[in-house]
This record gives structure tokens, C-alpha cells and sequence, in this order.
């Protein structure tokens, strides 16, 4: 029996961070929208191979197929999330955050859904930083 996070991007995040320290070829946990749009922007931006939802015992499961460069290192080598439970963090459209100075990503949730850093600043909107993926 799983405890329910209090976090589920966190849970996310750590998931697909202990994955890859273990070189497993997938990873899978629980799925909401956020998650599922999240998976969505890695596959985009070429950070995992594909992604794709099962049928779980008690609901839907989040598959993710993760993706190396070589034998040793992954595509994603660093995850962090930024807005969290007790602190959120908003920025600008002005101020969206640039990670490893355009190398990698922010996800950010906006009043027009989540995207990624770049998208948002195309769109000039604001919004939470949900985390960021280098």
C-alpha cells in the first residue's frame, strides 16, 4: 500500500531522478493532468523517448520511457523543483527564469496552461514555476 504524497510533482521528479541514477530504461507512478502535460513538454524538448498512460489497479499510471546519450549518462541531468507546497514561487512574464542559460527548461503553470519557460515568454504571460529540468 503507497502513502499518498503530499507533493505528487516532487514524487515526479525524485522518481525520474532515482531512475536514472540506476539506468532503468522506464519509470512509472501515479498520474494527474499536471503530470501527464509535464511528460508531455520533456518528450518535446527531447528529454525522454516517450511517454504513454496505463491502467492501474487503483487508476491510471504515468509510463515514462527515459533516455540516455551513452552508456553513463542520461539526457536529463538534473532535476529541481522550484514552487513548492509551502513556498510558491510566480514570476513575471518579464522574469521568467533561464536555466543553465537556455540548456535547459522551466515548466511553468500559467493561466494558459503548463509549458515551458520559452513558450510562456513567447506568450508574455506569468505564471508558478513548477520546476526545472537541465
Amino acid at each position: 500500500m503507497s502513502i499518498p504524497s503530499t507533493d505528487p510533482i516532487a514524487d515526479m521528479l525524485t522518481r525520474i531522478r532515482n531512475a536514472l541514477l540506476v539506468r532503468k530504461d522506464s519509470v512509472e507512478m501515479p498520474t494527474n493532468k499536471v503530470k501527464h502535460r509535464i511528460a508531455e513538454i520533456l518528450k518535446d524538448e527531447g528529454y525522454i523517448t516517450d511517454y504513454f498512460l496505463l491502467d492501474g489497479e487503483k487508476g491510471k499510471v504515468l509510463h515514462l520511457d527515459l533516455k540516455y546519450r551513452d552508456l553513463q549518462n542520461g539526457t536529463i541531468t538534473g532535476l529541481r523543483r522550484v514552487s513548492k507546497p509551502g513556498r510558491r514561487v510566480y514570476c513575471g512574464a518579464k522574469a521568467i527564469p533561464r536555466v543553465y542559460n537556455g540548456m535547459g527548461i522551466a515548466v511553468m503553470s500559467t493561466p494558459q496552461g503548463v509549458m515551458t519557460g520559452k513558450s510562456a515568454r513567447a506568450a508574455n504571460v506569468g505564471g508558478e514555476v513548477i520546476c526545472e529540468v537541465w
